[in-house]
């Protein structure tokens, strides 16, 4: 047995060492050697090692056996080997891998509801300039007959007697590794560490049911495609006096027929004659508010924007408003007669080319469409 490591080496801690001391050397070598974490080759060899010295020197016997004589057959007053009888030791370990130990969660402390999520379809203009709605979302809540419960008015849930409560199993099992411990949820309460024998005849014993609930909603003005609002409070209920989770409602904006929108920035398109954009004139413009005067000046292009400066969407954070911006394009004539086309030639030299009647009479008309539907507050 000459070729064993002294135990206070393998776990670095002096022949003083307090039982605290010793435990907390073990947990932060098992964490770091153990198979299940550590793939190096030696990693299963210095396990079995740190195992072992741990086995000895947390047992207040066999580590004044130890302190007397060294290292001595494993057959020989260690009970059957440094791996036979992992004791506490091991289990604590297995508590930090596997969920248990201080860490576990009380299966009856109060529970926070889940989040919900909503899908609203607005109008266009009611997004720009909000509105407050009511909805109807189904939802999990509290018991009102059993409080939460779950157990009949005048019971309560009793502890239950296979876990005392802690909603946890304890599974032991001989390993080369020696023995391990495990915990998995309760099969007699199902992981609640609570018996109730005598259940809610309205929740059925499960301390919630489920509801159509009523909600007011305030859609702010200037959300936009895609926002979320959240409602707190209005998600699923808690349990055992948990808080209620979250509502999250998101917004689809349905498309307008005239009006685009860019972030704050409002888009259209109206149509110019000819005459027009050659000459120059005040037409009326749809804003998503009013109808307002845009002069054209002579000469203007088709495919030119411009400017209405505020007549954009509200901004949700913050002051002031966007702008809209009015791109115009130039119509071209057609189901011209013999005088209109002379005149036309007249201007264009005595061209004969009357390549500019080919453009469809359906853009020109679709246009204005959507401009006397604008002008309306379709």
């Amino acid at each position: 047995m000459a070729d064993k490591r002294d135990y206070y080496d393998v776990l670095g801690v002096g022949k003083d060492a307090s039982e605290d001391e010793i435990k907390k050397a073990y947990r932060k070598m098992a964490r770091q050697y153990h198979p299940d974490v550590n793939k190096a080759p030696d990693a299963e060899e210095k396990f079995k090692e740190m195992k072992e010295a741990y086995d000895v020197l947390s047992d207040d016997n066999k580590r004044a056996t130890y302190d007397r004589h060294g290292h001595v057959d494993p057959n020989q007053g260690f009970g059957g080997g440094g791996f036979g009888d992992a004791g506490g030791g091991f289990g604590d370990i297995f508590d930090m891998f596997f969920g248990g130990g201080g860490g576990r969660r009380d299966p009856n402390a109060p529970s926070r509801g889940n989040d919900l999520q909503y899908t609203m379809t607005i109008e266009f203009k009611e997004a720009v300039f909000g509105k407050e709605t009511e909805i109807t979302i189904p939802r999990t809540e509290t018991c009102d007959t059993c409080t939460g419960s779950g157990a009949k008015p005048g019971t309560k849930p009793e502890t239950c007697s296979v876990c005392k409560g802690s909603g946890q199993q304890e599974v032991v099992q001989n390993t080369p590794f020696g023995r391990m411990v495990n915990r998995r949820a309760c099969t007699n309460c199902s992981g609640t560490g609570r018996i109730i024998k005598e259940k809610c005849t309205t929740c059925h014993g499960a301390g919630k049911v489920k509801r159509q609930r009523k909600i007011n909603v305030r859609i702010p003005a200037g959300v936009d495609d895609g926002a979320q609002i959240r409602l707190n409070g209005e998600g699923e209920g808690g349990l055992r006096g948990g808080p209620s989770g979250d509502l999250y409602i998101v917004i689809r904006v349905k498309s307008h027929e005239f009006f685009e929108r860019e972030n704050d920035d409002i888009y259209c398109e109206v149509p110019l004659t000819f005459a027009q954009a050659a000459l120059g004139d005040e037409i009326e413009i749809p804003t998503l508010t009013e109808k307002v005067k845009l002069k054209i000046p002579a000469g203007t292009q088709t495919g030119t924007f411009f400017r209405l400066k505020g007549k954009g969407v509200p901004r949700l954070r913050g002051y002031g408003q966007g702008d809209q911006h009015v791109k115009v394009t130039i119509v071209t004539p057609t189901n011209l007669n013999e005088e209109q086309k002379d005149l036309l030639r007249q201007f264009a030299g005595g061209s004969k080319s009357g390549e500019n009647e080919s453009v469809s009479e359906e853009h020109h008309e679709s246009i204005f469409d959507k401009m006397k539907k604008a002008f309306r507050g379709d």
